[in-house]
């Protein structure tokens, strides 16, 4: 991809895009998964589609098919209150709408390199508001959309959406219902369900599962004395390809036995979240820490239905000291992360999280330098969105920072399949991790 790129945008003013028709006018609880404070931010995410659909307006299609789908996933286009004195939170049906703005560029896609794939350039043009994790999302628009025309004909679709409504399955599902709109459908495919009931806590909480709260939810867990990055320290951005000879490569060094059930993600996460910690030298002693998402569909009872586009997600964590994650054997850390999945996706975790959180007052979770947050996206479908110009280019999050990280499918400019990871790192870790990476997985 295009190691630099400048341009400009042109973007019209803020409108509010309603439902297109009347839709029920109620009050939504989230879910006790959903409205933990963690979640209070908007996700952001970018697609990138090439010139076609006979010379439409990309806005004026994708506006419209914004406005239909609103109808079905209505709660959208309301807002979140706070409920007191136990901050929970709800959507006020209210059907005001969400922020819709169209733009252009010029630069054309072909400028952004072979290959799209984070870190992108100038990605925040594409976005309606500056990015970051604010935790403001009570009363503001649950959804922000910007279309930006290319210069080529092609162009990106940019949301940003707050994290309590939805995950990233349930985005995808959502943007698939804004595409078969676009595209002139009836009604989604997959109707979407509610049922934010099924993730509630008990009353009262029981907590029927250990969790290592401490590491994941336990704020005191970022120590300012060994998280803080140098002073002034340059950050950074760079992503790895993972293909099949890297990925071999990689549980040689493992040493995996033939046959041995030790999946793709496992793996990497092990490895990098090894070679992470040696690049940013910590301590011997100091705690580090990998954490990831687990999807709890189809691994809870009652089981979710088709159609729920809520947030069904729990963090797995696994921790170690930095001087034995180090010195261990690869494999060693492979069962780590295996082991801290498999207890994540066990019967009943997801319903103990809510009660914790709910136990806990509704804690953030752990944003640390030592804490490697891992999100795989590869099986998401982000790719798969299609207003009416076949699938992206590019399809999922718009940029990585230097607390969490994502796992994207991709191809390299060879066309050969495989992962790439973007990470960022001040500028010597990166020197000495790109070296670590050199030596283990791409000689």
């Amino acid at each position: 991809m295009a190691a630099t790129l400048a341009f400009s945008v042109m973007r019209s003013a803020p409108e509010l895009v309603a439902p297109s028709r009347a839709t029920p006018v109620e009050v939504r609880p989230l879910s006790d998964i959903d409205d933990q404070d963690g979640f209070r931010f908007y996700r952001s995410g970018l697609h990138f589609f090439r010139p076609g659909n006979a010379g439409a307006d990309p806005a004026a299609v994708v506006k419209k098919g914004l406005a239909d789908a609103l109808v079905h996933y209505y709660p959208v286009a309301g807002r979140i209150r706070e409920m007191q004195p136990e901050r929970k939170l709800v959507v006020e049906c209210t059907g005001e709408g969400v922020v819709f703005v169209e733009a252009d560029a010029d630069v054309s896609l072909s400028d952004f390199g072979d290959v799209l794939c984070l870190p992108i350039p100038c990605y925040q043009e594409f976005l309606c508001n500056p990015d970051g994790n604010s935790a403001v999302v009570v009363g503001r628009p649950l959804l922000f959309v910007q279309v930006t025309r290319l210069r080529c004909g092609g162009f990106v679709f940019g949301l940003q959406i707050c994290h309590n409504i939805a995950d990233a399955a349930g985005t995808v599902q959502l943007l698939r219902a804004i595409g078969e709109m676009s595209r002139g459908m009836p009604a989604p495919t997959v109707a979407p369900v509610w049922a934010r009931e099924l993730l509630m806590a008990r009353s009262p909480p029981v907590v029927t599962h250990q969790h290592h709260a401490h590491l994941a939810y336990d704020e005191t867990a970022a120590d300012g004395n060994h998280d803080v990055l140098g002073s002034g320290e340059p950050l950074v951005q760079r992503a790895f390809f993972f293909g099949p000879k890297e990925m071999s490569a990689m549980r040689e060094l493992a040493a995996v036995p033939a046959g041995a059930r030790v999946s793709r993600f496992e793996l990497l996460t092990a490895f990098l979240w090894q070679r992470r910690a040696a690049a940013l030298e910590f301590g011997a002693d100091d705690e580090v820490r990998v954490m990831f998402t687990v999807n709890a569909r189809g691994r809870i009872s009652p089981p979710l239905p088709a159609g729920f586009y809520g947030n069904a997600v729990a963090y797995a964590v696994a921790a170690w000291t930095a001087g034995r994650l180090r010195e261990s054997p690869l494999g060693e850390v492979v069962k780590m992360v295996a082991a801290a999945k498999a207890k994540a996706a066990s019967d009943g975790y997801v319903q103990s999280v809510a009660d914790l959180l709910v136990q806990r007052g509704r804690p953030r979770f752990v944003r640390a330098v030592r804490t490697y947050l891992v999100s795989d996206v590869t099986r998401a479908g982000f790719e798969s969105v299609d207003f009416g110009w076949g699938e992206a280019v590019y399809g999922g999050p718009a940029a990585s920072t230097v607390l969490a990280t994502f796992h994207l499918r991709v191809k390299n400019s060879s066309g050969e399949e495989g992962i790439a990871v973007p990470l960022c790192l001040p500028a010597a870790a990166m020197e000495r991790l790109e070296l670590h990476m050199h030596a283990d997985v791409e000689t």
